[in-house]
């Protein structure tokens, strides 16, 4: 498949997709947690896919390398507040252990996203 724009990414389309859980899932979380870890989490989620297309609007493949780095940092602050949650039985391992592995999907695809970027630009050099 040949990839136009960001929007064509498999990573920034399974980011869109856990964003969406995120969201359904902290809409149960305790209303006192409203500016705690339901913003924190929601705010993670929101950055890997943000990440991923502001990096592919920057057009120099270095800073989308940087920003997939970004992207990928989020995503592991993400899986820390996962755990956090069901640590404090905001969550359910059921509810959980799912978001917990579609995160780690997306930092596979994004560690291969930046080794294939990192290929392509020494190739060029």
């Amino acid at each position: 498949m040949k990839i136009n724009d960001y929007r064509d990414l498999e990573v920034w389309q399974l980011g869109r997709t856990l964003v969406k859980e995120i969201y359904l899932l902290t809409k149960t979380f305790p209303p006192e947690e409203r500016y705690g870890l339901t913003s924190q989490m929601r705010r993670a989620a929101v950055s890997i896919p943000s990440n991923t297309a502001e990096g592919w609007g920057r057009h120099y493949t270095a800073e989308f390398i940087q920003f997939l780095r970004k992207a990928n940092g989020s995503r592991t602050e993400l899986e820390t507040q996962l755990i956090l949650s069901q640590d404090l039985e905001m969550a359910t391992p059921q509810q959980v252990e799912p978001l917990l592995q579609q995160a780690n999907s997306i930092g596979r695809k994004l560690l291969n996203l930046e080794r294939s970027l990192q290929t392509r630009m020494a190739k060029s050099e």
